[in-house]
């Protein structure tokens, strides 16, 4: 299937994004590779051209988990790519060499690979879309070339100070972490020691591989859960207002538990629809090393589900025998997403040097629930990347945003989702639109997947238990 598709070339692929960068109504693909990045246009027909090189955005050394966003307001996707590591692979770094002394690695006590410490960074890129099917490169003015060459991994472009403009984050590798405000007119400013997302509550910089955000406390803010390495917790950064963060990991209860497990994919999800997000992470060493030692971890890791306390703690789901949690695989990206149509977000996790795995969500909650595709209009991209939906139901208001990229080097489903509870009516949806136009409307149903498009309503519904008059055949 991916040959007929044309999107397996030969390449060391790091990272994927999705998004419609041409406005065409069909989503592109970017994969970041260690090498040439690849550019993949969709067809339309279930097969993809690769136009990298035309688009220019091949750059040639280490890339990884971009992210799509129009940071500028002209109705196009740009495109955001960390660089990792500037590496040669005809000439690596001799033992005992300025660049990296390779002999002296060592996890706790046993000598192991080394990096990323030592290694030249690879610089980050922002490139703009110039709606021809070319980009530019506009790091430098925009402000965000990342000066120290950062180990980069995961970004994401999302509105964090809700003023209308994304911002963009970024989670980098035993180096501090990066967040960017959308000043406007096409500059960012760096934001990440003043915001307190650089580093943890200790002063640290953390491992970040992955990152997700997402409203956990239904306030209308957008916090932000990172992975970290192994002997390390997992961190929870809350949004105190104004894009102002806070590490709360220890108080909210998801550091205790992560602390032996190697995270790389995570994401905000509402697993059970009661209405509140909780959190998935996806974990796997790095040292081969750690099997042959009783250090209470494995290579091969199982995932980790923090179950949402309605806004104030979260509590650690212990994996019951047979299930998804309690799969031990080499894990890495995760992407989330209602793969099935039920209302339910399922995970797909890549596995390193193994067979993807697809956890289906089978959770035996009854709750209700309601999804939306958004359609963007003449000034907003095609596929709504960067709106955000706020739904209220029974006097909570939830919040879900378009987004592209983000989790571990991976792209989610670009649907928003909102568990509703035992809750059966929506009492109304505020959609604000990367245009800046904010509309309402009401969801007559739920339990439905609906189409709406911005200046036009809904224009399209889905249930999967209805029959063909949209009466519905199972219970819930």
């Amino acid at each position: 299937m991916a040959e007929k598709a044309g999107v397996t070339n030969d390449r060391w692929g790091f990272g994927v994004a999705i998004g419609d960068y041409n406005n065409d109504g069909w989503p592109d693909i970017f994969v970041g590779n260690f090498g040439k990045n690849r550019l993949y246009r969709n067809n339309h027909d279930g097969t993809f051209t690769d136009v990298g090189e035309k688009a220019g955005i091949t750059l040639g050394n280490w890339s990884t988990g971009a992210t799509f966003g129009d940071y500028d307001g002209d109705g196009l996707l740009d495109l955001f790519v960390p660089g990792y590591i500037h590496y040669d692979i005809n000439n690596p770094p001799a033992p005992g060499t300025k660049a990296v002394a390779y002999a002296g690695c060592q996890f706790r006590g046993v000598p192991t690979m080394c990096g990323p410490r030592g290694l030249q960074g690879e610089h980050d890129h922002l490139f703009h879309n110039n709606g021809d099917g070319t980009f530019t490169d506009v790091s430098e003015k925009a402000g965000v070339t990342d000066p120290n060459a950062y180990y980069g991994f995961s970004s994401i472009f999302v509105d964090l100070n809700n003023d209308g403009k994304v911002d963009l984050i970024v989670a980098d590798d035993s180096t501090p972490n990066y967040l960017y405000i959308n000043k406007g007119k096409g500059i960012f400013e760096d934001a990440s020691y003043a915001s307190g997302f650089a580093l943890n509550q200790d002063g640290r910089e953390i491992a970040g591989m992955g990152i997700a955000v997402g409203d956990y406390q239904n306030n209308g803010l957008l916090d932000i859960v990172a992975t970290d390495f192994s002997d390390d917790y997992k961190v929870l950064f809350h949004n105190d207002g104004d894009a102002n963060f806070t590490d709360i990991s220890y108080h909210a209860g998801i550091a205790q538990e992560s602390i032996p497990f190697l995270g790389w994919g995570v994401g905000f999800i509402d697993y059970d629809n009661d209405g509140w997000k909780d959190i998935f992470m996806v974990n796997g060493h790095v040292y081969p090393q750690v099997d042959k030692y009783d250090w209470g971890t494995t290579f091969a890791e199982r995932p980790l589900l923090y179950h949402n306390l309605k806004g104030q703690k979260f509590e650690y789901v212990p994996p019951v025998k047979g299930t998804g949690l309690a799969d031990v695989v080499a894990g890495r990206g995760a992407a989330f997403g209602d793969l099935f149509n039920d209302g339910k977000i399922d995970v797909v996790i890549n596995v390193i040097d193994g067979n993807p795995v697809l956890l289906r969500n089978v959770n035996a909650d009854t709750h209700h629930w309601v999804e939306m595709k958004l359609i963007g209009g003449p000034k907003s991209p095609r596929d709504a990347v960067g709106a955000t939906v706020y739904l209220t139901a029974n006097g909570t208001k939830m919040r879900d945003d378009v987004l592209s990229g983000g989790s571990y080097l991976s792209s989610n489903d670009q649907r928003v989702h909102f568990g509703l509870g035992d809750t059966a009516k929506v009492d109304q949806v505020e959609i604000h639109w990367p245009s800046g136009a904010v509309e309402k409307l009401d969801l007559p149903k739920i339990d439905r997947i609906y189409t709406v498009q911005e200046g036009k309503g809904i224009v399209g519904e889905l249930c999967v238990a209805c029959d063909k008059s949209g009466k519905e055949t199972k219970a819930k």
